[in-house]
């Protein structure tokens, strides 16, 4: 890649830019950490590696990467891509062979969705595969958008108010994962991968699966950019201010024991006395 232009500098030093804050804000790296970088092959985990052996060289901390793709056996999936990658940028790498693919089209019928037990029977593979290898942390390359539409999907569809948390400890405790894109959007990622040129593999396991609720939610938030642009953005930030004597959950907030303050001072003065 040659020199950069203004704008694709700009892209360059916004992405970095945010990662660092995403890091810093939730402490995701600290001193001595060895941080497993999930690598799928697709433009979201390359834009987080690229920007993670970036941080590597200028942050204040001492940190270990080791790239780790998951092969889960599909049809035609190109082994060689990634290993080739990987060793002509000098990052050591795991390849984690097992077998997904039957277990998902084994268990799915034929045209309902995959993604769900395909997702998890990957992140088992990987937590247990983290553990082996002593990684102090999972970095995994969901942005800002896949967050936003994980809060929808989880309150239009499970009655809840919860999304992809940017650090989170695995229910065994045993692991930790991270999002160092929580704060880049997809636009930005998809321009970088393409100006970087990284050798994309696209997951074709499930094929397009357009009834996906989760490209339904997209459209919708992609429509709500397009007509009133800056949403996106207001809309994570409020995933950040959660106020929650203004919800409804009894667990969160104390409703029950709420009163008047009887020492509180009156609202109404003596405008007679004044």
């Amino acid at each position: 890649m040659g020199t950069l232009s203004v704008n694709q500098n700009k892209l360059q030093k916004r992405l970095r830019r945010q990662a660092g804050e995403a890091i810093a804000d939730f402490n995701m790296i600290e001193d001595g950490d060895k941080v497993m970088v999930c690598l799928s092959g697709g433009k979201d985990s390359y834009t987080m590696l690229d920007v993670l052996l970036y941080l590597q060289k200028v942050a204040p901390i001492k940190f270990d990467l080791v790239a780790v793709n998951m092969d889960q056996k599909q049809p035609g999936f190109p082994e060689h891509v990634l290993p080739a990658y990987l060793g002509s940028i000098g990052v050591e790498y795991h390849i984690v062979e097992k077998d997904t693919y039957s277990v998902v089209k084994e268990k799915i019928p034929e045209g309902k969705t995959t993604c769900s037990l395909c997702s998890r029977l990957r992140r088992g593979t990987l937590y247990t595969f983290a553990d082996e290898i002593g990684a102090t942390k999972m970095a995994l390359g969901h942005h800002r958008d896949d967050i936003l539409e994980t809060f929808f999907l989880n309150m239009f569809h499970g009655g809840t108010l919860k999304a992809m948390p940017p650090k989170l400890r695995a229910d065994d405790g045993r692991n930790v994962v991270i999002r160092p894109l929580a704060y880049c959007s997809e636009a930005d990622i998809e321009a970088y991968a393409k100006l970087k040129e990284f050798p994309i593999i696209p997951c074709n396991l499930c094929g397009s699966q357009e009834n996906l609720q989760r490209k339904v939610v997209k459209e919708m938030l992609q429509e709500w950019e397009r007509k009133t642009p800056g949403r996106t953005e207001i809309m994570f930030r409020a995933l950040q201010n959660v106020v929650p004597s203004q919800l409804a959950d009894r667990n969160l907030f104390d409703f029950k024991s709420l009163k008047i303050d009887d020492s509180a001072t009156p609202r109404f003065l003596d405008v007679m006395n004044l």
